[in-house]
Formats: structure tokens, sequence, C-alpha cells
């Protein structure tokens, strides 16, 4: 097979490279899947710099979602159970090792691909729609008629929280920081657009809402909610997804209590130790919204990469903050695309 093997951390995307590698042998109780495309992660930029919380023992191969087919399926699972895949089966996931042609993976880090749904599509799900549906949904318990701010709106978790609360009935502002990106907000429901670069962002989102009351929701993944609180309403509810600002906040708390606010915070990957029976239900969710056609795959195609050369120019274009929705590299098998 071939994969972008870290044997020592680099510079940046352009330092990486390709090999030739034995494809993986999978354990007992894992998959070997055929990848057929790779989605890109800021943390994949900071992981292969050696600047992620997670760092694996050299060498290992960089990036982690993916979508492709099983060619293997695990010989013994826990307790005797039957493997939920068989060989030939569409699955998308996350796991280490995604910038490359085959990956083995645990049961239980994959889901089926959608109905209807391309490789393409599917590779960028893993991680941008549970992430927003478990904070909307569980956290901040979304309702029809509620007013939603969300910001950076264009990204990966941006986009997939848009599409969401316009299924859940309410109405979204969605912020971003170019026309473009807030043209494309837009092109996946959102109802109103505001460009957070502007100093008066939180009057003017203020302003759109009935009687000048506020917002209900904020999605944050920026590191915006002491200004947020500008513009959210009585009783509102303001989820902490992220710092991609770069910033991590500091709040006057008397301004939480002044409002009856709710300060929540999300972070979905800790679900699978602390909550894991809440994995199943968020992802229920998800696939029956995608099944009514309520959800649909937020990948960027301004531009095409294919093959795992692109995966350099990908990431570049993610970094650069030059994209939108989630950047996923096409993987051809067996010299064509398959896609």
């Amino acid at each position: 097979m071939k994969g972008i093997q870290i044997k020592e951390y680099v510079q940046g995307p352009e330092d990486l490279k390709i090999i030739d590698l034995p494809v993986p042998t999978p354990k007992s109780d894992e998959y070997l899947i055929a990848i057929h495309a790779s989605a890109t992660n800021f943390f994949d930029l900071l992981q292969i710099r050696g600047k992620y919380q997670h760092q694996p023992a050299f060498p290992w191969i960089a990036g982690s979602e993916f979508s492709g087919v099983v060619l293997k399926a695990p010989t013994a699972l826990p307790g005797g159970r039957t493997p939920k895949y068989a060989p030939g089966d569409k699955v998308f996931g996350a796991s280490q090792g995604g910038y490359a042609t085959h990956i083995v993976c645990p049961e239980d880090k994959l889901r089926p691909v959608p109905s209807g749904w391309s490789f393409f599509d599917a590779a960028g799900l893993f991680v941008t729609a549970p992430t927003s549906y478990a904070a909307l949904v569980v956290r901040a318990g979304i309702k029809k008629g509620d007013w939603v701010l969300v910001h950076a709106a264009a990204g990966g978790v941006g986009l997939a929280a848009v599409q969401i609360a316009k299924a859940f009935g309410a109405t979204v502002v969605a912020t971003a920081g170019t026309q473009h990106k807030m043209d494309v907000a837009r092109s996946f429901g959102a109802d109103f657009a505001v460009d957070y670069k502007q100093k008066d962002w939180p009057e003017q989102v203020k302003k759109l809402t009935p009687k000048g009351r506020g917002v209900d929701i904020v999605y944050d993944p920026v590191g915006l909610i002491a200004q947020s609180m500008k513009c959210t309403a009585w009783n509102g509810r303001l989820l902490v997804i992220g710092f991609a600002a770069g910033d991590i906040e500091k709040m006057a708390t008397n301004r939480i209590l002044l409002k009856n606010v709710s300060v929540v915070g999300l972070h979905w990957g800790a679900y699978a130790t602390n909550e894991p029976e809440m994995i199943d239900k968020v992802w229920d969710g998800i696939f029956e919204l995608m099944n009514s056609g309520k959800y649909k795959g937020t990948c960027f195609t301004d531009q095409e990469y294919v093959g795992l050369e692109n995966v350099p120019a990908a990431l570049k274009a993610l970094g650069g903050r030059d994209s939108w929705g989630k950047v996923v590299v096409k993987v051809p098998q067996e010299g064509k695309s398959k896609i």
C-alpha cells in the first residue's frame, strides 16, 4: 500500500512524503479497509508537527478520517458478537492512519456509508456531524422556534450545525469572514449571514431577532463567547465547541448571571469514556436526518484533490483558511478512482 508515514516531525504539509508500506495486518477485533477518500482536520496539522495532545510513537501514518470498503472483517469480537460489517460493505470512520490506501480500524470507530452517499461526502462525516448534533440537541436542547447563532458557519462543524439547527425548526444566523463563505452558509440553509470581521456584528445579529431580543443558542467553535453575550437572549445557551481563533477566553461571570444564560461545553471525543450510551443515540439522530434528506455532505468543492500526493495541498488550504466545509482528498484504488 501507499501512505504518508511520519518518522520525524515536520515543519508543515509540504514536507510530507508518500512511501510504499506493507498492507497492515488487522488484529482479531479489527477491520481491514481499502480507503477511497480521506478527510483533513486541523489536528492533523498539529500532529505532524508534534504539537497535538495525542502523539503516536514513531513511525506512524498521518491522517484520521476516511471512507472506504471493508476487505476483511474481525475474526473475534468481545462476547462472541457477530461483526456488523462484511467484506464489500461501504463504511466511514476515523482511526490513526487515514492518509493511506489501506487502514485497520475497530468496529466502534466505523459507521455505514449512508444510502446514496459517495465516499467523498461520507469521508467528512465522522467528526463534524456528531459534534454539532450532540452540542445542539443533547447539550442545548434545541427546539422549533429557537434562534441560533452559528459562528464560523462555513467550516466543517459550522455547516453541520446550520443543517441540524434548520432540521429542528430553528432560525439560523451564520457568521463568516468573507462574502463567499457567507454565501456558502446560506446555501446550506442559514437564514441570515453576518460578517464577524465587522466590529458591530453583535449589534447586527441582535437587530435580526424578534424585537431585538437576541439569539437563544450560540454555537461557537471559534472563541467568541464573551462577545456573543451581547446578542444573547434571556435564558440563552452558549455552546463552547473550540477555540479556532487560538485564544482561550476569560469571561466576566456576572454577565452569565444577569442574563440568566448557560455556558455549556461539548467534548464529543470524551463521550466514549464518560457517556458511551449516548454515542449510538446521537448517530441514530444523524442518520434519521440524512435518510430524510435534511442533512447533506459538507465537503469543499471549489477545488478537487485526488491522490495522496495532494494531501499537502489540501492541508495547506485547510490551514490557510482558504476553504470551507470539509476538505477531502479522493484516494484512487488500484490505479483508478472508484469514488
